[in-house]
């Protein structure tokens, strides 16, 4: 070697040695600004729209923080909604997660007491987008406790920033309960992994309060409460369990169960559901090896056999008859939703209602590539590092892994729970890799510092490797910016399209129809819509609903589902039942709006016909199929639904070449045309037609009007709810009609 050549070793060591000790300040850096990328990629929806509140259930959460800073939070445990639900009502603070409301509450609080002026909608607006750097900054430390290395965290702390389906519960507006719980799931899990690693109790107690905080914020702590047992049981199993097992273990159960029983929607289920049965069930069986390994030292080894035989029998015993009493005293049912987990097929069967929720449907692969991209590529790769040299943290890196697979696949709501633990795989797989393919490269050109090993990838194929994952990693962060800016960035409440010239124009049709019924209707009417708008309604409109987006009454739902399968006549008594003065429903027919209630509309039929068996789903299909032209039957044609939704519809050219009346989402011509309404009128109707408002007309004449259809004859109302007054025969029908409020 000449000495230029030596020189130039010389001086690239020495910067590869300067490069190590100024190692901590890059990675403190670069995860740094990994945390602001994560924050700044979620607040597209609100450069491009407006700080607003986004979806569904977020509207629900706003209006309870907004209620929990106005009156404080001992008010919101007693808050009983007259809202909601009518004429039932709800009782909000038992029947919530409070975590992420009181989140927002505290840092209102705190900024208010800084003297720092902020309204508490932008303060829920960007609640999620600032906990998404909390969620990378617990990866990277979950991360470097199953590796030990630094490069693998940044990795996967970036991953977790911007893999689409964690953005797409947490951009700007985003403000529901997964925009916090996932934080808490990924921190709870590094905490549990640092008490693993380390055997320390007051690591053991950070996971409990981590754990608390995910059991306050979303019913997935489920996740949590089950994998960890079966962690641990796979250990014991696998004789890897020792003392700091069973540490993490034990502190995390007994006051991370404690703990959950603090929170009122939860309380004494932390115990009795069918949902935790596993952590006690693992909490038992370390606890009997730990006593029969103390007491073995004192007793014969004939007596351990006749003790052993003993304790297991009356370990088995008691379990089977403390289940059996539990589930015969009905305090071990399984809820609906776990059931679906464990059998795909039982929500289609049993709870229509569930089966109806688009996010609780089994994932597409479609949905898994676009909300997970190359990591689904890259993450067995690091499932292959954690089973190559296993060791605890490793193996409870794969358990999450496998078992948020299954989940995942389940249902497409639980690919949030999937994607931290691909993304820390994925990342530990690339990082893996590119150190395989750096040591290569670098043993070529630094000889002194790489020592030689008898198999090493040659360095023509390792620059090749680089290269390749430095290209699909930069595909992957054009992608996450693609969802994140795009696909993810609108709310759902404003809608957009483009032009030809590819101008954007922004469809306010919601806000519009909601701000109407704030301002043209009294402060104590009743709004019948479909459940889906519930939450909007109340948050937005300040109306009282019959049913919204909480759905824990099955029946009061069903009697909604049936007032729109049901006839204009029929349709007319049961809404004077409910006292509903305006019935609100959403019409895509002339914008291609697919995401209306014609194309829900079925599902209200099987959801009302689980309760009253004379809906029947086959009397809505024309020739065998569901359809609105002029092969729709004529219980289609009839349902208020339709009637609604199609009113005047005859009267609008929707599209170039087609009829007037022409339905752009089924594209069809509807088939009944020129039909006039007898017992609702049209109060409102959006620029765009997505909204239609219709009021409940008075009676003419109380005994003109009775029940046409001869199958609602067999449900009664009770006595004390009849008025006094001389009823036809016809008026006698409709007093054998039941609502079931209290079911």
């Amino acid at each position: 070697m000449s000495s230029e050549e030596e020189t130039q070793q010389s001086l690239s060591y020495k910067v590869h040695k300067s490069t190590l000790k100024w190692a901590p300040v890059f990675n403190m850096t670069i995860l740094l600004s990994i945390a602001i990328i994560s924050c700044l990629i979620r607040v597209f929806s609100v450069i491009r729209y407006e700080s607003i509140i986004h979806e569904f259930d977020p509207w629900f959460n706003y209006r309870t923080t907004q209620y929990l800073v106005k009156e404080g939070p001992y008010a919101l445990w007693n808050w009983y909604d007259s809202e909601s639900w009518y004429p039932l009502g709800r009782s909000v603070g038992g029947t919530v997660y409070p975590g992420l409301m009181m989140t927002s509450g505290m840092i209102y609080w705190v900024l208010h007491k800084l003297s720092i002026p902020i309204d508490i909608r932008n303060v829920c607006v960007f609640l999620a987008p600032i906990f998404s750097a909390f969620t990378s900054l617990a990866a990277y430390g979950m991360t470097k406790e199953i590796t030990k290395r630094s490069e693998a965290g940044l990795l996967s702390a970036l991953f977790v920033a911007i893999v689409p389906s964690y953005m797409s519960r947490s951009v700007a507006g985003s403000y529901d309960n997964e925009g916090v719980s996932i934080f808490a799931l990924v921190f709870t899990f590094y905490t549990f992994l640092k008490t693993v690693n380390t055997g320390s109790i007051l690591w053991g107690v950070y996971t409990a309060l981590a754990f608390f905080y995910m059991v306050a914020s979303w019913g997935g702590y489920a996740f949590i409460i089950n994998i960890i047992p079966i962690f641990v049981l796979f250990l014991l199993i696998t004789g890897r369990s020792n003392q700091r097992i069973q540490v993490a273990y034990n502190v995390f159960y007994i006051l991370g169960t404690l703990l959950a029983m603090q929170i009122p929607f939860v309380g004494f289920q932390a115990l009795h559901s069918s949902e935790h049965m596993a952590s006690h069930a693992v909490f038992l069986l370390i606890n009997f090896l730990n006593f029969f390994s103390w007491i073995r030292n004192f007793v014969s080894k004939k007596a351990i056999i006749t003790l052993t035989k003993f304790l297991v029998v009356f370990l088995v015993f008691s379990i089977l008859v403390g289940v059996v009493i539990l589930t015969l005293a009905g305090k071990t049912q399984w809820s609906g939703r776990s059931l679906t987990l464990l059998d795909p097929t039982y929500a289609k069967k049993y709870i229509p209602i569930i089966a109806s929720v688009s996010e609780h449907q089994a994932t597409t692969w479609s949905s898994f590539f676009f909300d997970l991209h190359y990591l689904i590529l890259f993450s067995p790769v690091g499932l292959y590092y954690c089973y190559y040299k296993p060791t605890e943290t490793k193996i409870f890196g794969a358990l999450y892994t496998v078992l948020g697979v299954y989940f995942a696949s389940v249902m497409v709501r639980l690919l949030l729970v999937l994607a931290p633990a691909v993304s820390i795989m994925a990342g530990i797989g690339i990082s893996w890799a590119f150190r395989k393919f750096a040591k290569s490269v670098r043993s070529f050109i630094l000889p002194k510092i790489e020592k030689p090993k008898k198999y090493r990838i040659p360095p023509e194929i390792s620059i090749i490797g680089l290269v390749l994952l430095g290209y699909y990693c930069s595909i992957y962060v054009l992608h996450a910016n693609f969802a994140g800016s795009e696909a993810y960035a609108s709310p759902s409440i404003i809608l957009s399209s483009r032009d030809r010239q590819g101008n954007r124009n922004i469809i306010d049709d919601y806000r519009e129809a909601y701000y109407w019924l704030r301002m043209n209707t009294k402060a104590d009417d009743k709004i019948m819509s479909w459940w889906d708008y519930g939450y909007q309604i109340t948050g937005m409109s300040n109306r009282t609903v019959l049913v919204d987006n909480n759905t824990w009454n099955n029946t009061h739902i069903a009697t909604v589902g049936m007032a729109m399968a049901s006839s204009e006549e029929d349709a007319f008594e049961i809404c004077e039942k409910l006292d509903v003065d305006y019935v609100l429903v959403i019409f895509g027919g002339i914008l291609n709006y697919s995401g209306d209630d014609i194309n829900k509309f079925l599902w209200m039929v099987r959801i009302g016909g689980g309760v009253y068996p004379h809906i029947k789903e086959e009397d809505y299909y024309g020739k065998g199929t569901y359809r609105v032209d002029q092969y729709a039957t004529e219980t289609m044609t009839n349902s208020l639904m339709y009637r609604l939704s199609y009113y005047r519809f005859d009267e609008v050219q929707t599209a170039y070449g087609q009829p007037k009346g022409y339905d752009t989402v089924r594209q069809a011509v509807i088939g009944v045309k020129g039909y006039k309404l007898r017992h609702f009128e049209e109060a409102f109707t959006s620029e765009n037609w997505i909204v239609r408002i219709f009021k409940r007309k008075q009676r003419e004449n109380r005994d003109g009007v009775a029940f046409t259809s001869k199958q609602t004859s067999q449900f009664t109302i009770p006595k004390e709810t009849i008025p006094v007054t001389k009823f036809s025969k016809k008026a006698n029908i409709k007093q054998r009609f039941t609502l079931n409020f209290n079911e």
